[in-house]
Protein backbone atom coordinates (compact mmCIF):
# COMPACT_ATOMS: atom_id res chain seq x y z
CA UNK A 1 0.00 0.00 0.00
CA UNK A 2 1.24 3.47 -0.91
CA UNK A 3 0.47 6.82 0.72
CA UNK A 4 0.08 9.96 -1.38
CA UNK A 5 -0.14 13.45 0.15
CA UNK A 6 -1.66 16.61 -1.28
CA UNK A 7 -1.89 20.22 -0.12
CA UNK A 8 -5.49 21.33 -0.71
CA UNK A 9 -7.71 24.40 -0.51
CA UNK A 10 -10.42 22.49 1.40
CA UNK A 11 -11.01 24.58 4.51
CA UNK A 12 -13.85 22.96 6.46
CA UNK A 13 -16.13 19.95 6.95
CA UNK A 14 -18.49 21.30 4.31
CA UNK A 15 -15.66 21.14 1.77
CA UNK A 16 -14.88 17.58 2.84
CA UNK A 17 -18.53 16.69 2.22
CA UNK A 18 -18.35 18.20 -1.28
CA UNK A 19 -15.16 16.37 -2.26
CA UNK A 20 -16.17 13.00 -0.73
CA UNK A 21 -18.06 11.55 -3.72
CA UNK A 22 -15.29 12.57 -6.11
CA UNK A 23 -12.59 10.84 -4.05
CA UNK A 24 -14.76 7.82 -3.25
CA UNK A 25 -15.30 7.19 -6.98
CA UNK A 26 -11.58 6.89 -7.75
CA UNK A 27 -10.23 3.44 -8.55
CA UNK A 28 -7.32 2.08 -6.51
CA UNK A 29 -8.10 4.27 -3.49
CA UNK A 30 -8.33 2.23 -0.30
CA UNK A 31 -8.96 5.22 1.96
CA UNK A 32 -8.34 8.92 2.37
CA UNK A 33 -8.35 11.63 5.02
CA UNK A 34 -8.16 15.42 5.09
CA UNK A 35 -6.42 16.94 8.10
CA UNK A 36 -8.24 20.25 8.51
CA UNK A 37 -6.01 21.18 11.46
CA UNK A 38 -2.91 21.08 9.23
CA UNK A 39 -1.97 24.43 7.68
CA UNK A 40 -1.84 22.75 4.24
CA UNK A 41 -5.22 21.03 4.76
CA UNK A 42 -3.35 17.82 3.97
CA UNK A 43 -5.18 15.17 1.98
CA UNK A 44 -3.68 11.72 2.58
CA UNK A 45 -4.67 8.96 0.16
CA UNK A 46 -4.01 5.25 0.71
CA UNK A 47 -3.70 3.45 -2.62
CA UNK A 48 -2.52 0.26 -4.25
CA UNK A 49 -1.33 2.26 -7.28
CA UNK A 50 0.94 5.25 -6.65
CA UNK A 51 0.42 6.43 -10.25
CA UNK A 52 -3.03 7.87 -9.49
CA UNK A 53 -1.77 11.21 -8.17
CA UNK A 54 -3.03 13.14 -11.19
CA UNK A 55 -6.44 11.43 -10.86
CA UNK A 56 -6.67 12.56 -7.22
CA UNK A 57 -5.76 16.14 -8.16
CA UNK A 58 -8.34 16.12 -10.97
CA UNK A 59 -11.04 14.78 -8.63
CA UNK A 60 -10.36 17.58 -6.12
CA UNK A 61 -10.43 20.17 -8.93
CA UNK A 62 -13.74 18.77 -10.21
CA UNK A 63 -15.13 19.26 -6.70
CA UNK A 64 -14.16 22.95 -6.89
CA UNK A 65 -10.92 22.96 -4.90
CA UNK A 66 -7.21 22.93 -5.61
CA UNK A 67 -4.69 20.20 -4.81
CA UNK A 68 -0.94 19.94 -5.14
CA UNK A 69 1.17 16.85 -4.53
CA UNK A 70 3.60 17.14 -1.61
CA UNK A 71 6.35 14.80 -0.53
CA UNK A 72 5.34 14.22 3.08
CA UNK A 73 5.16 10.75 4.61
Amino acid sequence: METLNFKTSIKDKEGVTVVTPFLNNLKHVDGWNIDLSDSDKLLTVQTTDNRIGENVIEAVIQAGFSAEAVGRP
